[in-house]
């Protein structure tokens, strides 16, 4: 049976929580997984780790984040995604709004893609395929 966004919420909700040690009221649909709940990258693992259990979902290494993007000179030059990155992102990326992204590619503004929401739209699709 398919579960509704606020079931997945509070799931990823739970999920963050435990691997960041914040608190429930931090944990908000628009806040940033890094710049404003305080993970590190190696805690992107945990977070992985726990919402594969949480939902019962294996999460491919690369699916959440493409991982041969950034070093690949098509998509990223002088530290801007091209509009063939752009697009690389869209495809790799369906559960992530990039219409704010878009604006400004800049790719030290990648990591504030990882919303609460990007998690819970992730999950969402997993789950309810």
């Amino acid at each position: 049976m398919p579960m509704s966004e606020a079931e997945v919420f509070e799931k990823v909700k739970e999920a963050l929580v435990e691997a960041l040690s914040v608190d429930e009221d931090e944990v908000q649909p628009e806040a940033k997984i890094f710049a404003d709940l305080g993970a590190e990258s190696i805690d992107l693992l945990d977070i992985i780790f726990r919402l594969e259990k949480a939902f019962n979902i294996k999460i491919p290494r690369g699916e959440l984040m493409p991982d041969n993007l950034l070093n690949n000179p098509e998509f990223v030059q002088n530290g801007v995604l091209t509009a063939a990155g752009v697009a690389q992102l869209k495809a790799s990326m369906p559960h992530v709004n990039l219409t704010e992204f878009e604006q400004d590619p800049q790719v030290n503004k990648i990591m504030d893609l990882f919303t609460v929401q990007t998690l819970v739209s992730y999950a969402s699709s997993k789950v309810n395929q």
